[in-house]
């Protein structure tokens, strides 16, 4: 009886509200989006069309789609082919049922049922598009006379400028939209990603996903960000809080930009290190120069042997084959990653792992190089924090 009333309290508790985590910006800047959006939706349809119109210059369905451009603008359902396609196809389908069905409500049903069924197979899932479906079945004589017209205007044409007003604003309220996932790194190699090899892996997301079977209102590659900044929440708690400040090496081997790459590679060599920065009059880091980057810009001859480019690649011959005109500016890697002094180690493994970063050069305030974090100093920093942790223990 307790297991029995515990599931039925549980159940009643599902009613409640969740919690919000957004806070109070986001949600003003929610609520402005939506109202710029319809207002100049409006605005502008009876600009393009007249105000002498005899059919609904703004309809209803645009309040739905307004939330999701501007309320959450990172959704699946929210990005253009969804808007475009969803009322496109659903305007088409609408009209057809109030055609050829004669009963409106059969027709409402049958038109949002087919709309949803071809919004999956087309991949435009939009739920206003339901709205949409049964506004050309139930619109009344003013949309039953446009007939086919109706999927123009106005449902072609407010789909197109609240779209329109959703990029800009979302841009210019620092909203990336559309959404995309950052690119993933370019892999040359059969392996999985090194932050792959341990912990959950895309793979196992997507089998997850396959296995859970419903449309969820996040994108696969947000929910698989979500999951890994949990991890490193997780992680940070676990070994506390060492920061690049606490591990850099602070004696930095850097160039300037105007220095020739002769010199550059001499440098390199003589304290047998893979990469230096570039610095400004002022310190300031403009790029970094690495030995891949002497290898991408030498002019290797393609009739030259693996050995030779090996004695090449050993000896002085590198920067002879770029040119002794050649400054640090014209081979240096640009942008440059770096870090502040005070961001957690953790969150430098996925860039030295993922990007295969060799060192990141640490600023200040005023972005002036004051360390160099490389792989070594992370693996002592990562290898003092679980002793740490075990002494905590």
């Amino acid at each position: 009886m307790t297991a029995a009333r515990d599931a039925r309290k549980r159940w009643f508790l599902s009613f409640a509200p969740s919690p919000m985590n957004v806070n109070w910006t986001e949600r003003l800047r929610a609520c402005l989006g939506a109202l710029v959006g319809l207002l100049a939706t409006g605005l502008a349809t009876r600009a393009a069309v007249g105000p002498g119109a005899d059919w609904p210059l703004l309809i209803a369905p645009m309040g739905a789609s307004a939330v999701l451009l501007f309320a959450a603008p990172a959704s699946p359902l929210a990005q253009p082919w969804s808007i475009i396609g969803g009322n496109l196809t659903a305007a088409l389908v609408g009209v057809t049922c109030a055609r050829w069905i004669g009963d409106p409500f059969i027709a409402a049903a049958a038109a949002a049922s087919v709309a949803i069924g071809l919004m999956f197979a087309l991949r435009c899932l939009h739920p206003p598009s339901g709205a949409v479906a049964l506004t050309a079945v139930l619109g009344g004589p003013a949309v039953h006379a446009q007939g086919y017209g109706f999927v123009l205007a106005p449902v072609l044409l407010n789909s197109v400028i609240i779209l329109s007003v959703a990029i800009l604003f979302n841009n210019l309220t620092r909203r990336r939209y559309p959404h995309q996932a950052e690119p993933a790194p370019v892999r040359t190699t059969a392996d999985a990603p090194p932050g792959e090899r341990i912990g959950f892996t895309s793979a196992d997301l997507d089998e997850v996903l396959k296995q859970y079977n419903q449309v969820l209102d996040i994108s696969r590659d947000d929910l698989d960000s979500l999951f890994r900044q949990a991890e490193m929440k997780a992680y940070h708690r676990r070994f506390g809080e060492i920061t690049c400040a606490d591990i850099m090496s602070r004696d930095v081997v850097a160039v300037r930009a105007d220095e020739e790459v002769q010199q550059v590679w001499n440098r390199m060599r003589r304290h047998q290190v893979k990469a230096v920065p570039v610095i400004d009059a002022e310190r300031r880091v403009v790029g970094i120069v690495t030995q891949t980057d002497f290898l991408t810009h030498a002019n290797w001859s393609p009739r030259e042997s693996v050995l030779a480019g090996l004695r090449r690649l050993l000896g002085r011959a590198v920067p002879a084959r770029i040119g002794r005109s050649r400054v640090a500016a014209d081979i240096m890697t640009q942008p440059v990653r770096t870090a502040p002094g005070g961001k957690p180690i953790a969150e430098l493994v996925p860039l030295m792992s993922s990007l295969r970063l060799h060192q990141i050069p640490v600023v200040d305030e005023a972005g002036k190089l004051v360390g160099v974090v490389t792989q070594s100093d992370l693996v002592a920093g990562l290898y003092q924090g679980r002793l740490n942790e075990r002494f905590v223990a």
